[in-house]
């Protein structure tokens, strides 16, 4: 950790990267703003339960999604509150807005926050301007920031150039954050380069649902080779047949072969679940 970072920010991060200082596995679970529900049956409380004890360093949330918690899950796994929003319905779903705030987020106990911008959007000098606003924030309250920055926008080429991940990469920093998590620019090399010219970690973003397991390992092996700090992974993960052991092989790549300590796997045992 940098010499230069407070005390308290220090404390957090080492949280945040509990397994090793320079590998993360995240799972986000912010999707349900934008498109809907991601579990069918209502029972966030057993898949966020299925995570704990399999590897998994943190998982994104928004706020309310917290008061479904049992608020043990949290000693195994890091919390990091999303404090940005819109819907997949919205006249511009690009259109990010900050619904939350990083007072809000150490009220509800959390590690971190994050922060999604969509460079390219019609809604970009609102968002990079947020994104600044809320560094500030988390320099002032010691908590770290994960900036989600997406080349996305009307005039971003699909899949975008592996110049502009590392613009937008590069951009994050420069605002503040002290990770980034971005899209995959294409190949092992052009990832690498990302990776390089960046000076906080990098963690790629899973990306659309992959063909079976085999396919999440090899997505994960190339962006480890990469150099990246590792994967930021929801719905190859949580649509998984069994979220949980699909997050324990991710985690045995990136954490190479821990998929939880004995001490959580006990605490996921006893968490209730419906």
């Amino acid at each position: 950790m940098s010499a230069n970072r407070s005390f308290g920010s220090q404390v957090r991060l080492q949280r945040l990267f509990r397994h090793a200082a320079n590998r993360l596995l995240v799972v986000p679970l912010d999707h349900s703003v934008a498109d809907g529900p991601i579990v069918a049956n209502g029972d966030l409380p057993g898949l966020v339960g299925s995570l704990v004890g399999n590897g998994v360093d943190a998982v994104v949330l928004h706020k309310g999604s917290l008061r479904a918690l049992d608020p043990r899950v949290f000693t195994g796994t890091s919390l990091i509150v999303h404090l940005s929003a819109s819907t997949a319905h919205a006249p511009d779903p690009d259109a990010k807005y900050l619904v939350s705030t990083v007072e809000q987020a150490l009220r509800l106990g959390a590690d971190a926050v994050s922060v999604h911008v969509n460079v390219g959007s019609a809604d970009e000098r609102r968002q990079v301007a947020d994104l600044g606003a809320v560094a500030d924030a988390c320099d002032r309250w010691n908590i770290p920031l994960l900036a989600m920055m997406y080349p996305r926008g009307p005039r971003v080429a699909n899949p975008p150039t592996p110049e502009l991940v590392a613009h937008v990469a590069t951009l994050a920093a420069d605002m503040g954050a002290d990770v980034v998590k971005s899209v995959y620019a294409g190949s092992v090399a052009a990832m690498a380069d990302v990776v390089r010219a960046c000076p906080v970690p990098v963690i790629v973003a899973g990306g659309p649902r992959k063909a079976g397991a085999e396919a999440v390992k090899s997505y994960v092996d190339e962006v480890l080779r990469a150099g990246a700090a590792g994967v930021a992974m929801g719905r190859n993960i949580f649509q998984a047949p069994d979220p949980g052991a699909r997050a324990a092989q991710v985690a045995a790549l990136v954490h190479g072969g821990h998929a939880g300590s004995s001490l959580e796997l006990e605490l996921a045992a006893s968490l209730p679940r419906r």
